[in-house]
């Protein structure tokens, strides 16, 4: 029986950049073993600098070579199996879904500072801090952009799943959390991405979890 590529990951309730990685290789019908390591324990600071150069989550061993940064994850999937349609066929549209998600990836830091990922919780009303509201009027305008010019077809930013998609699940929990409320579209939207199964699974295991960060908690 040949051995399934390993995705090293974090606590669900926590670790965005690990639910980034393990939302696209599901919905993408990837195949692997999940192998969740607990964030800042003993076990964290012995384990993440072997499985990861970067001693950081998500990683992936698919064998022969290991693979870091969900996007690079999620890249490399899309590049090896095509089939999965990881990306939008037409070159332009995909120019344009690579741009939005690099745009996560290195943007929105007050949103991320002031809002950490947390699926347990409910916190209606925090979080909005300077700068916040600046980051949730331009991701309404991406979540807009893409479901009404590339949107056509399916339910997601460019119709079908895609990386897109995944780089910004992230976002759609800590909206959920934090009661934030977006336009007609984007409220649309998240309902899409909460309702995917994988989600739903995501947030049974992260309110399964026993583990408290407490400096990643909200109050």
């Amino acid at each position: 029986m040949q051995n399934l590529p390993v995705l090293y990951i974090g606590n669900k309730n926590y670790s965005s950049w690990s639910l980034r990685a393990w939302l696209g290789l599901r919905v993408a019908g990837v195949a692997f073993e999940e192998k969740l390591v607990p964030l800042r324990s003993e076990e964290w600071h012995a384990k993440a600098p072997v499985f990861s150069p970067t001693a950081k989550v998500p990683a992936f061993f698919d064998g022969t070579k290991t693979i870091w940064e969900a996007l690079g994850i999620l890249e490399y999937i899309a590049d090896s199996q095509p089939d999965t349609m990881l990306w939008p066929l037409d070159i332009d549209v995909r120019a344009i879904a690579r741009a939005v998600s690099l745009e996560m990836h290195g943007g929105f830091g007050p949103l991320r500072s002031s809002m950490p990922m947390n699926c347990r919780k409910s916190l209606p009303g925090l979080g909005r801090n300077e700068g916040v509201d600046k980051d949730i009027t331009r991701i309404t305008e991406i979540f807009k952009m893409c479901r009404t010019q590339f949107g056509q077809g399916g339910d997601f930013l460019f119709g079908h799943f895609s990386i897109a998609d995944a780089m910004f699940a992230p976002v759609v929990t800590r909206f959920k959390t934090y009661g934030v409320s977006l336009d007609p579209i984007g409220n649309a939207y998240m309902e899409t991405i909460l309702a995917l199964p994988e989600m739903k699974e995501w947030y049974a295991d992260a309110a399964a979890e026993e583990w408290v960060i407490d400096d990643a908690e909200v109050k």
